[in-house]
């Protein structure tokens, strides 16, 4: 799998978490150390949940070998160590109102408009300064593949994605197929997909459980996942092959998509250049049936 792991926190200021450290300290680990660093990321963040004794021997390692590689990451022990973990968790799974209690009590004196431009600029430069370019690419390739079908679906809020991403990747290739957002209609998707097409899933806090399965009911049958959600990461991580993290915080009871938008956009421009030549000969053959029926306007 390739993965494309890239958290926050809970806060409007963006803090690594402790995957994201681990990652950062891993070349100057030992090789005990790096055993227990990857059992955690194996199992993240529950590895890391259990007392100290516990998850030593969960990962056949030695407790002063667990205590060596907290403080190692920059925390002064493993209950700091843990209160990071929880705090992540919490984040996670926060609903509207406490996020929108959350950003209440830590708001600037300042108006609505421009804390919210500058979460969303934050945003925005959090996403694609941790987007690795060559997951990017590969994701576009299977995104692009036209030998195999593509498959689209999104919860209760990113529907809307999928539906976006539908419209546009719909005119740049064929052989696409928008899943409904009614989980009870999923297993007559799965029934027909065959082993490497690609499913572009989009899940967001708070993850939903039936996308989790159709992920890995999809997984079993062999087709690919491309998984775009928030900084925290989604469960279906764990049966993805591409994992694209945007952050999402706002200064509002609910996250924003406005990252999640622009990186499907870049997405959809990927594939459309992929394929451009077979792509104009389509956008012109759309063309002349949108003017046979007479959908838009002409103004000349």
């Amino acid at each position: 799998m390739v993965w494309i792991d890239r958290t926050g926190d809970s806060s409007m200021t963006s803090r690594p978490t402790v995957r994201d450290t681990i990652r950062e300290h891993y070349p100057a680990l030992t090789r005990t150390e790096r055993k227990f660093a990857q059992a955690l990321l194996a199992n993240y963040p529950a590895a890391g949940l259990a007392s100290i004794t516990a998850a030593a021997k969960n990962s056949d390692v030695s407790t002063p070998t667990v205590a060596r590689l907290v403080q190692k990451l920059g925390f002064r022990g493993y209950p700091q160590f843990q209160r990071a973990l929880l705090d992540e968790l919490e984040a996670a799974g926060s609903g509207p109102a406490q996020r929108r209690e959350q950003w209440a009590s830590e708001a600037p004196e300042a108006h609505l408009l421009n804390r919210f431009a500058q979460a969303v600029t934050g945003n925005l430069e959090q996403t694609f300064a941790n987007i690795d370019t060559g997951c990017f690419d590969g994701a576009v390739r299977l995104m692009a593949d036209t030998a195999q079908r593509l498959y689209i679906v999104g919860g209760r809020i990113t529907r809307a994605l999928a539906d976006y991403g539908f419209t546009h990747l719909q005119a740049v290739r064929p052989k696409i197929t928008h899943m409904t957002s009614s989980s009870g209609t999923w297993p007559h998707y799965v029934l027909d997909m065959k082993p490497g097409e690609t499913l572009l899933m989009f899940d967001i806090r708070r993850y939903e459980t039936n996308l989790e399965r159709l992920a890995e009911l999809a997984t079993k049958r062999g087709v690919r996942i491309i998984l775009i959600t928030d900084q925290w990461g989604s469960p279906v991580s764990a049966q993805a092959d591409f994992v694209f993290n945007c952050w999402v915080e706002i200064p509002s009871a609910w996250d924003s998509n406005i990252a999640t938008m622009m990186l499907l956009e870049a997405m959809i421009a990927g594939v459309q250049e992929r394929r451009w030549p077979e792509t104009r000969e389509r956008y012109e053959r759309l063309d002349e049936l949108f003017d046979t029926t007479r959908l838009f306007r002409k103004f000349v």
